[in-house]
């Protein structure tokens, strides 16, 4: 089924403990894929461009290891305006239509769009079902298919209706990174590199070292790059499940980052649009110099980080023709400030970063303003 040898598993304590699997051709796996599954029903949740390539091989794989089970499936519209509580409505319905019972079980079949709004349906359906992460994406397998924050989007923000709902499992299958296009490895390294620049300088700078393998896909420095990612989450998450401190700590740009993705309208990803992975690359970017600017952090700092995003291909500017007032005012509206005053992820350089509250507004908009 599966090389042994080439199998990676992180494991997630906490109060609700599970494993994260990580290598090749697990979506064949279906005696993996079934002993999360504690009752006869199942529904795959993924969109129109993973679900030709992969629901129907999941599909036979749990009914081979589990004949008895009664499987569904629901198939949305790949990317970010996928993401609505109309899209979450349809999957309560398709729950509904299942005849899904208490011990039913949710597969989230793609990447973090998928995984939010599965994950919280699951999160509902009954007052919460299980749900196993099956995540296809670079950007899916080391952030939002771990830890169990759930979400849909709202036209006032990202990720502003969710649930904390952590998964029965985590099962990622590294040949699905076969398929994914370039601009989605690139904005999935981002988030790779997130882990380095808050918490790891070592791995910041394996990083440079590694990056013409990661950027090829090579399966040894992938599945390396993925399973230290995974852990570092993992010893955050278990000591934060519910993002009261140390967790936020995993948002390093992401303030600025969804700011600039709701400004721009959630578009479709074939537009001019960033994408998650490169709009956090931007905010990390802006986060670094906000830091340097309060004189927390050397600039130099921020130049390396920098070089290594753009080394990587990805974006480190606002986009043209985005307004920084309007920005900021979406920045008001994260979940992590509190009375209304700006708290925002910082750092004292590569690998040292915190949570600053009370940050001055003037700051955040000079930096804005470039």
């Amino acid at each position: 089924m599966n090389d042994a040898s080439s199998l990676r598993t992180v494991d997630v304590g906490g109060a609700t403990p599970y494993v994260i699997a990580i290598g090749p051709d697990l979506l064949r796996d279906g005696a993996r894929l079934a002993a999360p599954v504690r009752g006869r029903h199942v529904l795959i949740v993924s969109d129109d461009t993973v679900s030709p390539l992969y629901a129907s091989r999941v599909r036979a794989a749990l009914v081979q290891a589990r004949p008895q089970l009664q499987v569904g499936e629901l198939v949305i519209p790949a990317g970010e305006a996928s993401k609505t509580l109309d899209h979450f409505g349809a999957a309560i319905t398709a729950l509904a239509e299942l005849g899904a019972t208490r011990d039913a079980c949710v597969f989230a079949l793609g990447g973090g769009v998928v995984g939010d709004l599965a994950g919280f349906a699951a999160a509902c359906w009954m007052r919460g079902v299980d749900c196993v992460q099956l995540p296809t994406t670079l950007l899916s397998m080391v952030d939002s298919s771990v830890g169990g924050k759930t979400a849909v989007d709202i036209p006032q923000g990202k990720n502003l209706v969710g649930a904390f709902h952590p998964p029965r499992a985590v099962i990622a299958d590294t040949t699905a990174l076969h398929s994914l296009p370039a601009r989605e490895l690139r904005a999935g390294l981002a988030e790779v590199i997130k882990y380095g620049a808050i918490r790891d300088p070592l791995f910041f700078q394996w990083l440079a070292a590694e990056r013409e393998a990661l950027l090829r896909g090579e399966a040894g420095a992938t599945a390396q790059a993925i399973a230290r990612s995974c852990e570092h989450k993992a010893e955050i998450v278990e000591r934060d499940p519910l993002e009261k401190g140390e967790r936020a700590l995993l948002n390093l740009g992401h303030t600025f980052g969804h700011a600039i993705e709701t400004e721009q309208g959630y578009g479709a990803p074939h537009n001019d649009n960033l994408n998650h992975g490169e709009a956090v690359a931007v905010g990390m970017v802006l986060a670094a110099r906000l830091s340097a600017r309060l004189g927390m952090a050397p600039a130099a700092d921020t130049d390396t980080l920098r070089a290594l995003l753009e080394a990587y291909g990805l974006p480190t500017t606002i986009p043209a023709g985005l307004d920084p007032q309007a920005l900021l005012a979406r920045m008001r509206l994260d979940k992590k400030n509190v009375a209304g005053r700006l708290r925002l992820v910082l750092w004292r350089g590569i690998g040292q970063a915190e949570v600053v509250p009370d940050v001055d507004e003037a700051a955040v908009l000079d930096v804005l303003r470039g």
